[in-house]
């Protein structure tokens, strides 16, 4: 949804219009602009998925302060941001610490601390609001992780999932499976935080790490879909379990890996079939780079999941074909 879009709003009007829809919106705070008469531009768009508000935003230079007056007069739910930055170099300070972030980092605040954030020219962020109370993590933890993130294990491995998770938000808002992707996202943000600011050996880190294992197995499998080497005895020794744990874990959920690792890369597989992006890949290159070795083995499958061959599939878009058992 957009929430907000500059260039439709006469130039005397932006720097209020902006207050507005950031403050009224999403977190309540003190809003400057490098260039409020004349060069001020924002795109601000927001989705809901799951219980999660996901809000991208590119604009003009600026820097939101949260004091503690915002701080003493907080919502009735106040949230958890977390968030990316695609473009730009960002400026934020917490705790009377100030970092430069940069699109391989994590930024994170709570709505119960006071801080400052913001970058000069033109920027972009990609944010998401957890309830507090669904996260379950204290404000101090919270403040004290937000300070050393990539002094956890678990950073890029959470990096990368939000990363995923922004890339199609429209498309995940109305999805059968948004509410348990939030859970699962909620669960990596907390074993990310709980990580970061405590010892690695410590009770809550040892709990919450257990609680999320087999959320962070299934992202380190999709992410290494094309390896196919990726065999259960690489997955239990990344993840510093045995072969039998992992198997266990997985029938617990109902899941077996074997098919579930063929349904994931048949999933990629067909996207990319049909994606303008992979037009000069032949299907068998295709089928290798979603983790096949076999392009006949590959094309079975297909057809036996879709009803259609790869090159039917692709031949046709992914429309006006049978599809049946997809």
């Amino acid at each position: 949804m957009l929430l907000l879009d500059l260039s439709t709003v006469p130039p005397h009007e932006r720097p209020e219009a902006f207050r507005h829809a950031l403050t009224d919106s999403l977190v309540p705070n003190d809003v400057f602009h490098e260039e409020p008469e004349t060069g001020m531009h924002a795109r601000l768009e927001l989705w809901r998925v799951g219980g999660i508000d996901m809000v991208a935003t590119r604009n003009s230079g600026f820097e939101v302060r949260r004091t503690e007056r915002h701080v003493h007069h907080h919502r009735s739910n106040p949230v958890v941001s977390v968030s990316l930055q695609p473009e730009g170099v960002h400026r934020a300070e917490v705790a009377g610490r100030r970092r430069l972030l940069g699109p391989d980092d994590i930024c994170v605040f709570h709505e119960l601390s006071v801080r400052n954030y913001g970058w000069s020219g033109d920027g972009a962020s990609q944010s998401m609001m957890i309830d507090m109370n669904r996260l379950g993590v204290p404000v101090d933890t919270v403040v004290r992780a937000s300070l050393q993130l990539r002094a956890s294990p678990m950073h890029d491995l959470v990096l990368n999932h939000l990363r995923a998770v922004f890339r199609d938000p429209g498309r995940l808002e109305g999805d059968p499976g948004a509410e348990a992707l939030a859970d699962a996202t909620t669960g990596l943000v907390r074993a990310l935080l709980l990580s970061a600011a405590h010892a690695e050996d410590s009770d809550p880190v040892r709990s919450v790490m257990d609680d999320t294992l087999l959320t962070r197995i299934m992202a380190y499998a999709r992410r290494h879909l094309a390896d196919r080497a990726l065999t259960p005895e690489r997955i239990a020794a990344e993840h510093a379990i045995s072969v039998r744990r992992l198997y266990l874990l997985l029938s617990e959920a109902g899941i077996s890996l074997e098919q579930w690792l063929i349904t994931e890369r048949l999933a990629k597989a067909r996207q990319m079939l049909i994606s303008a992006r992979y037009d000069r890949l032949t299907v068998a290159a295709v089928a290798a780079r979603c983790g096949f070795s076999s392009p006949s083995h590959f094309s079975r499958r297909f057809q036996a999941a879709y009803g259609v061959t790869p090159s039917e599939w692709r031949r046709h878009r992914g429309s006006g074909v049978s599809t049946e058992g997809a």
